[in-house]
């Protein structure tokens, strides 16, 4: 972001960058929804010269924008000319596992809960189906003001599937202002406390609750201590 002309993103995540960092950049911002038109204007800059970076949170290539850009890219025949690169971080489900403890120790899926590109009855046989193989479950964009019944739906899958006991807890901001964690189980959980900074984690059946961790076991001690 230092070495670029223009810098691009979701109004939200560029307000979270400095104003020295920021310079005299050219700044593009749009808002929610606006992702297709940001990244249009990226990739516009950059094939008229410009080093842009394209802001946005989490890691880029989850749930983010590197796929979009690359589609882009790909429609206006800019692949082999514009230079293209995914810098990683750290994604949200990461990010709030560290401050739950370890319960993606073991195998886990991860599933948004926004219905704005995927069809709900995609979503929930998702749902359903990681409960059945026995994933431990995080969530993305799990609730907002329009989206209010979707989690409280997931939580009712795991109840009539006999999982109602199974921790689970939430992470809101993580490493951000306003950082807030919970845990709690399946049936104590709250969406009222959940919103679209938040990201849940629904434990499998060996996930368990200590004190103020939530831990998954990949299998050590019981493999190597008891056998």
């Amino acid at each position: 972001m230092e070495r670029a002309d223009c810098i691009v993103g979701y109004t939200t995540y560029v307000r979270l960058l400095s104003a020295d960092l920021l310079g005299d950049k050219e700044v593009v911002s749009t808002g929610m929804t606006g992702e297709i038109e940001r990244c249009r204007t990226a990739v516009e800059r950059a094939r008229a010269g410009s080093n842009v970076a394209v802001v946005c949170s989490g890691d880029p290539g989850v749930y983010a924008l590197a796929g979009l850009l690359l589609e882009i890219l790909q429609e206006s025949g800019s692949l082999d000319t514009v230079p293209f690169r995914v810098i990683p971080g750290i994604p949200a489900f990461c990010a709030a596992a560290a401050l739950m403890g370890a319960p993606l120790m073991h195998d886990f899926a991860v599933v948004s809960l926004s219905d704005l590109l995927t069809p709900w009855e995609t979503i929930e046989r998702r749902v359903q189906a990681a409960l059945e193989a026995d994933f431990v479950l995080a969530l993305y964009n799990p609730r907002s003001k329009k989206r209010s019944w979707q989690l409280p739906r997931v939580l009712e899958i795991y109840r009539v599937g006999g999982a109602g006991g199974r921790p689970a807890g939430w992470v809101k901001s993580a490493a951000r202002e306003g950082q807030a964690v919970r845990l709690a189980t399946v049936d104590t959980l709250d969406p009222e406390e959940v919103d679209m900074f938040t990201t849940v984690i629904i434990g499998n059946s060996q996930t368990r609750l200590l004190n103020r961790a939530m831990l998954t076991p990949r299998g050590y001690m019981a493999k190597y201590e008891r056998s």
